[in-house]
């Protein structure tokens, strides 16, 4: 089974979100379906079922390897690099 080699690595605490929505969405004028938490460094972007996949985007930018869902009682984490939930 594989396993994500880097969510030993994040920062603790968790970053505060820097953000309460994607700010790309809120630039580009269009809505995000669900929000994620970069773990490395609290930006919040959209998922990829939104039209902008900003946090997808921001991983691609940045390199930033896990971030976790930013919403409402979800508390699950992915790995971009190891593809695999943390």
């Amino acid at each position: 089974m594989k396993q994500c080699t880097h969510a030993d690595a994040l920062p603790l605490p968790e970053p505060v979100p820097l953000t309460e929505t994607c700010p790309e969405c809120l630039r580009d004028g269009t809505d995000p379906v669900q929000l994620r938490l970069c773990l490395s460094c609290g930006h919040v972007g959209c998922c990829d079922s939104s039209l902008g996949r900003h946090a997808t985007g921001h991983h691609r930018e940045t390199g930033h390897p896990v971030m976790r869902t930013h919403e409402p009682g979800e508390s699950w984490r992915w790995c971009f690099v190891d593809q695999v939930l943390v």
